[in-house]
């Protein structure tokens, strides 16, 4: 592995780039401990003698940032995440996967992010985006004015970083328990107001649900209730019609006109068929994340802009 920091590609004021750092990210952690982000941007500070003058480049606009090194190193970062070959184990903290040491012994310090990108996860993920940017119209129309242009870029650059939390955080969720999976749509459900005023809303005995797991009283004489099912699956398991067909049947069984299905996954064209012939609504893996990033269930705002513009009213009392 090369250590001369000098010999990576960089930018036009000297400072590494975010694809360079990749292969040394997985240098500094190939022994397979767990470690923070702030560790591995000293590990690899070290690693490549990385000078001072360099890290403390800072961005123009944010003189009080961390610098643009190390917001390289989180982007490199980022790439070998969505590529699986670094995890997460609990937040702010990574680990190397099993691939990632593969790749590492493999590739070493010729490794690249076209390469990642060749990668099975890697692929997923783009699709998965794409899906997500299509859905939020993420598209930048033709700017008319320079004011414009920039607040074209900075909306398609926060929404697409958006899209990119969505994935990370259905990623998330198709990890956890399917009881605490329950209990997250229900309150997803409660979030989005369907309890009312004086409902309630609970998680079914998983023992003895008859195939409902949630149950939301509109009212407090439960004259409005709405039937859930919530089934956890990975994204190859899409859910099919005989599903949907037995959810109906839980539904007849407690003679209930409403219920949602909701899947960390997809569903079938058969299933979406008689979903919608049945009046059942039906609420896939990127519809579901939308919703929490949409009512905060389950993640939280990280900064918030102020964009600025002249109030031309205030001027027209000029005397």
């Amino acid at each position: 592995m090369n250590k001369d920091w000098k010999k990576l590609k960089q930018s036009a004021n000297g400072i590494p780039m975010n694809e360079s750092l990749i292969p040394y990210i997985l240098e500094v952690i190939k022994d397979g401990e767990e470690v923070t982000n702030r560790v591995i941007q000293k590990r690899v500070i070290d690693y490549l003698q990385i000078p001072d003058s360099i890290v403390n480049i800072k961005y123009p606009n944010y003189p009080d940032s961390d610098g643009i090194f190390i917001n390289r190193v989180g982007w490199a970062l980022s790439s070998l995440y969505i590529a699986s070959l670094v995890e997460r184990p609990k937040r702010g903290v990574y680990k190397i996967t099993d691939d990632g040491i593969s790749m590492l012994n493999k590739h070493g310090d010729t490794l690249t992010k076209r390469m990642l990108e060749e990668l099975p996860a890697f692929i997923n993920y783009k699709k998965e985006l794409a899906i997500r940017n299509a859905r939020t119209g993420n598209k930048a129309p033709i700017p008319e004015t320079e004011q414009e242009e920039v607040k074209i870029e900075v909306e398609s650059l926060v929404t697409n970083q958006n899209n990119e939390v969505a994935i990370e955080l259905l990623d998330k969720v198709r990890q956890v328990d399917p009881s605490f999976f329950e209990k997250l749509v229900v309150d997803l459900l409660v979030a989005m107001g369907y309890s009312g005023k004086n409902g309630d809303a609970k998680v079914t005995n998983r023992s003895n649900d008859g195939g409902i797991d949630g149950i939301i009283n509109q009212d407090p004489l439960g004259t409005s209730t709405v039937y859930i099912q919530a089934k956890r699956y990975m994204e190859a398991n899409t859910v099919g019609r005989p599903a949907i067909q037995s959810f109906y049947g839980a539904l007849a069984g407690v003679n209930a006109d409403r219920g949602v299905f909701i899947t960390t996954s997809g569903f079938s064209s058969g299933a979406q068929e008689f979903a919608k012939n049945q009046g059942i609504v039906l609420i896939d893996g990127i519809k579901l994340t939308e919703l929490m990033m949409q009512y905060g269930v389950g993640i939280e705002i990280a900064k918030v802009y102020k964009q600025f513009r002249i109030d031309n009213d205030y001027f027209e009392n000029e005397l």
